[in-house]
């Protein structure tokens, strides 16, 4: 099944991560399916012509898992609902995403490709704006914070006109909260403060207020207006320098890899004695029985001669099998005899 690049694959059960499919064209073995069986003609030998069995197919593996998408974007715009973090991709690339005076215009990330002077460029996602509680699933929820996870650098944008009556300081520790709780690696992750807004600023005393935060925190800070682009194109190349000096780390950890091969162990089975019954179990077991008729006689030949050649055979008569004694081999209960 072909998916996105960016598309993590994990585990219902345990929640784990068994899959990230971050590369173009990579291939992985999520579930294994069940060898073929083999049709009556693979048994004819020169006293059998006409075999009357064949080996059905074997059960493939089932596995309830979740498909994540998770966007592949260098640069993050975070921010609360209504900063101008579209405004600011409209204006830096080539991307369209909806803008209006009005919380959650934005309903979905969208990227856009940045192009430098030099000729290089980066990928930058708006992310649509987190508020408190989104690491709990409050207003757009976590369905968004997961995308921020990809990325190398978040812009944290600021309002600082006043216009929307909120404390960009606040806003701030709101958000980064919510990343915490969301992600302990992702609240590390590097981040640099944009003043958005400057052009219609009523008082400076936000701004002040965001200087010395940045002071404070130890995070470079960029006054910009995304609606004039005045200190637009200073920002960005400081991005472009600043991602140069950031590897492109793997972000998302494979908890619970598996390889899977189609390589055959004779050794895969175990027999345990309880009251009588004696109980064969294993990989080697299930296979077995998943070829066999076990209502066809020269079925039924082929499964005692694979049972010696296994040695399940010698072994059940150490244990001490009679005729008579019950033996369940997968599935299957049966009744020994000589």
């Amino acid at each position: 099944m072909k998916v996105p690049i960016g598309t993590v694959i994990k585990d219902v059960e345990t929640g784990k991560v068994v899959a990230d499919l971050s590369e173009p064209n990579q291939t992985e073995l999520i579930l294994k399916g069940g060898r073929g069986g083999r049709g009556n003609s693979h048994f004819k030998t020169s006293t059998r012509q006409a075999p009357r069995f064949a080996e059905d197919g074997e059960k493939g593996e089932e596995k309830e898992i979740i498909l994540e998408l998770k966007l592949l974007a260098d640069v993050g715009l975070l921010g609360f609902p209504n900063v101008g973090k579209s405004t600011f991709l409209k204006a830096v690339t080539d991307a369209k995403p909806k803008i209006a005076n009005y919380h959650f215009t934005t309903l979905e990330p969208n990227l856009g490709v940045v192009k430098t002077k030099n000729g290089d460029g980066f990928v930058i996602a708006d992310i649509p704006g987190i508020i408190e509680g989104a690491s709990e699933g409050v207003g757009l929820g976590i369905q968004f914070l997961r995308h921020v996870e990809r990325t190398r650098l978040l812009l944290h944008f600021l309002d600082v006109s006043g216009q929307e009556g909120r404390n960009p300081v606040e806003d701030f520790y709101a958000i980064n909260e919510e990343l915490k709780k969301y992600s302990e690696k992702l609240s590390t992750r590097k981040q640099m403060i944009v003043a958005n807004k400057i052009d219609i600023l009523q008082d400076e005393t936000l701004l002040k207020e965001v200087e010395k935060l940045a002071q404070k925190e130890n995070l470079p800070i960029f006054q910009i207006s995304a609606a004039t682009a005045q200190g637009v194109q200073a920002l960005i190349d400081y991005v472009a320098n600043t991602l140069k000096t950031l590897p492109k780390e793997e972000l998302v950890e494979v908890e619970d890899k598996v390889v899977y091969t189609l390589e055959e162990k004779q050794d895969q089975w175990t027999i345990k004695e309880e009251d009588g019954v004696y109980i064969v179990s294993g990989r080697a077991v299930e296979r077995l029985m998943g070829r066999v008729n076990i209502e066809d006689n020269e079925s039924m030949y082929y499964l005692q001669k694979s049972l010696k050649n296994m040695g399940i055979e010698e072994k059940l008569k150490q244990m001490g099998v009679c005729e008579g004694d019950t033996v369940i081999l997968a599935d299957w209960e049966l009744e020994w005899y000589e």
